[in-house]
């Protein structure tokens, strides 16, 4: 799947999937068949992280 390059879309797009369609960021993943650590760091870069307890990037 391609991912938005844009970093606040795909903040949009990742939290909308979580919080609509999956239960972890994990999940998310591989479903999507996606790296997990390619969208932890371009988050982090517009420090946004993945906060477990909530199930999105805060």
């Amino acid at each position: 799947m391609q991912l938005p390059n844009d970093p606040a879309m795909l903040l949009s797009f990742v939290n909308l999937k979580l919080r609509d369609y999956y239960k972890s960021l994990d999940e998310m993943c591989e479903d999507l068949g996606v790296d997990r650590q390619d969208i932890e760091n371009r988050l982090l870069a517009i420090d946004y992280e993945y906060d477990k307890s909530q199930n999105r990037f805060v």
